[in-house]
């Protein structure tokens, strides 16, 4: 199963090319922000987004990942597998 799941961007990695450090559950990947419209110029640091085959795809707010976020904890086995899958993934490759 592949899930889109909220994380939270904590750094711009790479301008140029579009690159974020994503938390997701304490596990921390680069993925590709390219996906997502400018919102005034201002830094994308803090926003939550929902996060697929490496790529953020659009902006949600707190309360819609954290709800997220206990569900898919309650989904148990394929939310475990995904994060396995996710802090399994070379540097580099999750995006893109």
């Amino acid at each position: 199963m592949c899930l889109a799941i909220p994380g939270q961007i904590v750094e711009m990695v790479d301008e140029e090319d579009q690159l974020a450090r994503v938390e997701v559950a304490g596990v921390r990947r680069t993925v590709n922000v390219g996906l997502l419209e400018k919102e005034g110029g201002g830094s994308l640091e803090g926003e939550w987004v929902l996060i697929h085959v490496g790529f953020a795809l659009s902006r949600i707010d707190e309360e819609e990942a954290l709800a997220t976020l206990g569900l898919l904890e309650r989904m148990g086995a394929e939310y475990e597998q995904e994060l396995r899958e996710l802090a399994q993934e070379p540097a580099g490759e999750a995006a893109g």
